[in-house]
């Protein structure tokens, strides 16, 4: 009988230690401009490359799928998202709902390029900068804390400007009897300068040692890009994996993390439908390996 139970033993220690395959859902607003250089569609393009390895279960959908094919993200541990044109088609509801499934449940975001403005990152964003502007609360005061949001600009979809107050921002107000106040200024999500020129722009890889930069070279080029220029009004990233740079001197923190909950978003700046961004060797890496990351919570050097 003991050969018998340390054969079991052994193989139940075996199945165990077999990963289950990440579910990977890539969202795509599926723009017709995009088949001038996809010519099935950006998202599609994305899962097609995912699709080579045995560790995804990929699933391409789109805008207009029924439930605009968001239904089962209860199914999904990285969402990988692409939107541009029809960011407000997406219901605030649906937005909220994908960033308790990332708070809650651990389920993962990657916004691509100009998803910046997309309702998930955005109701992500403005959740991380509420737990931000909460931490530094003493735990008693924060228990009643009085929170108190406000945009920057009237209409949220505003581009800034370099000299326009910092997003977020947050002012704390202790009366001396009654619960504190957090006047938390909510982060715009946008830059104050972009240009569509199709130049080329250099990464750089800032954490080499980070699983995100797995067998990517330190500085690679990016033939055809839209530059977008610094400052980025977002919460202080909790690691910034690459940055981007541009000839006339424009840079951004192109490649960034923030943990939220029990899951994590990561924005991956380089893009345009129309530039061939994502037929890059290395930008196909680079999304193959965020994917990979976030879903096993792999530890990054420090």
């Amino acid at each position: 009988m003991r050969p018998l139970f340390i054969f079991l033993l052994l193989l139940l220690v075996t199945v165990s230690s077999i990963a289950a395959p990440i579910r990977v859902t890539v969202w795509d607003e599926r723009q017709p401009a995009q088949k001038q250089v996809y010519t099935n569609f950006l998202g599609n393009h994305i899962a097609d490359h995912l699709h080579q390895s045995p560790d995804f279960v990929v699933k391409s959908v789109g805008l207009d799928d029924p439930q605009q094919g968001l239904a089962d993200l209860k199914e999904t541990d990285v969402l990988i998202w692409w939107g541009h044109q029809r960011h407000t088609e997406i219901k605030p509801e649906t937005a909220r709902e994908i960033v308790r499934q990332i708070k809650n449940r651990g389920m993962n975001l990657i916004a691509l390029h100009s998803a910046h403005w997309s309702q998930p990152f955005v109701e992500a964003m403005h959740e991380r900068a509420r737990i931000d502007a909460l931490a530094t609360l003493d735990p008693r005061e924060r228990e009643t804390a009085i929170l108190i949001e406000t945009n920057l600009f009237p209409n949220l979809r505003s581009v800034p400007k370099y000299n326009s107050l910092r997003s977020p921002a947050v002012l704390y107000r202790k009366p001396t009897n009654g619960p504190v106040e957090v006047r938390l200024t909510l982060p715009n999500c946008c830059f104050p300068a972009y240009r569509a020129d199709a130049k080329p722009s250099q990464i750089r890889i800032l954490r080499p040692d980070h699983p995100i930069a797995r067998g990517i070279p330190a500085i690679f080029t990016i033939d055809q890009t839209e530059m977008y220029d610094e400052p980025f009004h977002v919460p202080l990233p909790d690691e910034v994996i690459l940055e981007e740079r541009w000839e006339k001197g424009e840079w951004f923190r192109s490649g960034s993390v923030w943990k939220i909950g029990k899951g994590k978003v990561f924005y991956f700046r380089p893009g345009h439908e129309i530039y061939p961004v994502f037929k890059n060797q290395n930008v196909l890496r680079l999304l193959e390996n965020a994917t990979r990351w976030l879903a096993t919570n792999e530890q990054s050097s420090p």
